[in-house]
């Protein structure tokens, strides 16, 4: 389990950028080091522990790109077409024992092994066969057409998937290429996850007419496992600050981060600052951003904790800029930075300079056939209705002060984010 020590995050600056935050994150977080192995099939969504060296060349052999006829490069027809001999017929899956003999040819399959000495393949579609039987290919094929040589993928001894690597699909697909069935893996961390006060009702639970049920703790739970940790539900903890600081130390020691949302500020009913200063330490990062509002960090006997807001969309905003590069770094994981796609703003807006927004927005088809955002008519941080009517987020940088429509903005598609 990483420690961390008590000043980790400490930050010495009125105001953070979101670049501050991440970079402070990445850099201060120790990763865990306990490693496990498992199958192929459950590799998705893991970190890879160490690199991979491809064990063979991909492909492994030389073969045909298409289905069609193989002939030495000596004998390609150059000024007009030429009739050759069939000599052979080599299937995907089967062996090419014999050369091609000289001034002939041999049918050939996507896949098959390129007989001995053949260095081109036609494309059936492009040849045709005469009255005798022969085939006849067309003058002006390049040398070396529609051949996948040995090693064009990936050279045997290259390194094919880097440690650190969040897996995906396409990393499982290659390692399985390379004929692997298990991968050595970082553990996935264990992150511990309540909501904070009185107000709150679990859904299935009954309901006063003055509470809430709590959606925020669902949500960031879905979030986490997407991004490939064990979570822990805590439930509601009550607003008292004795029993919050016990739980909370107990919990420090079989976590490897705590996360929670709503109740950490400096407001006389916000019981959650207390009780972490009791057992560990918390600062509080005013994070130029919006929407969102100051997140809480600290340290519980070296394990970090984060306090996001209460507002579900500043929650959401909030976790995807902190609570994101910190169990990837926690994890083990290579850094993933979010890279906006350009499209048009299809409305106005305007905001404040040295302040990153991100609006909540949907995508839709122009006229000209180009992508364009269109804002979510409200603007509430407590519109959950705005995270699922829309596609994504589009995000203004601290230097931007005004938007028209038909500028070029950045997009975030919710599906980038985790």
């Amino acid at each position: 389990m990483a420690q961390l020590s008590d000043d980790c995050f400490a930050f010495g600056g009125p105001m953070m950028s979101v670049d501050e935050a991440v970079g402070l994150i990445t850099t201060r977080v120790n990763a865990i080091t306990d490693l496990e192995t498992v199958a192929l099939v459950d590799a998705d969504g893991r970190v890879l522990a160490r690199d991979i060296a491809a064990p063979l060349p991909l492909p492994p052999f030389t073969n045909s790109a298409v289905d069609g006829y193989a002939v030495r490069n000596a004998d390609l027809p150059q000024a007009a077409e030429q009739a050759f001999p069939l000599d052979g017929r080599i299937q995907a899956g089967g062996l090419a024992q014999a050369p091609i003999k000289p001034g002939h040819t041999a049918r050939i399959f996507t896949g098959a092994p390129m007989p001995p000495d053949a260095e081109t393949v036609f494309m059936q579609e492009d040849v045709r066969i005469d009255e005798s039987g022969k085939i006849v290919l067309p003058p002006g094929l390049k040398p070396g057409a529609n051949v996948r040589p040995a090693g064009e993928d990936i050279p045997q001894g290259h390194v094919a998937l880097r440690g650190g690597q969040r897996l995906r699909p396409q990393h499982v697909a290659l390692a399985a290429a390379f004929g692997l069935t298990r991968l050595d893996v970082v553990r996935r961390i264990r992150v511990a996850v309540f909501s904070t006060g009185d107000e709150l009702a679990s859904p299935g639970e009954p309901r006063s007419a003055s509470q809430l049920f709590d959606s925020n703790r669902f949500m960031l739970m879905a979030m986490l496992r997407r991004l490939g940790c064990e979570v822990s539900d805590l439930g509601i903890l009550r607003d008292e600050r004795t029993s919050l600081a016990s739980g909370l130390k107990q919990v420090a020691g079989h976590h490897d981060l705590i996360l929670t949302t709503g109740g950490v500020s400096t407001g006389e009913e916000d019981h959650v600052k207390a009780a972490v200063e009791s057992v560990g330490s918390l600062v509080l990062w005013r994070m130029a951003i919006k929407p969102g509002r100051p997140v809480a960090m600290g340290i519980i006997d070296g394990v970090p904790l984060i306090g996001l807001p209460g507002n579900p969309v500043a929650s959401f905003v909030t976790f995807v800029h902190v609570v994101r590069p910190t169990a990837l770094a926690l994890g083990g994981g290579l850094p993933e930075p979010l890279t906006p796609i350009p499209l048009r703003a299809a409305f106005t807006y305007k905001k404040k300079a040295g302040r990153r927004e991100y609006v909540r927005a949907s995508l839709r088809r122009a006229e000209d056939g180009g992508l364009e955002a269109i804002k979510f008519p409200r603007e509430g941080a407590g519109l959950l209705s705005s995270l699922v009517e829309t596609d994504g987020l589009v995000e203004l940088g601290e230097d931007i002060t005004n938007v028209e429509p038909g500028q070029d903005v950045g997009f975030l598609s919710y599906a980038d984010l985790l």
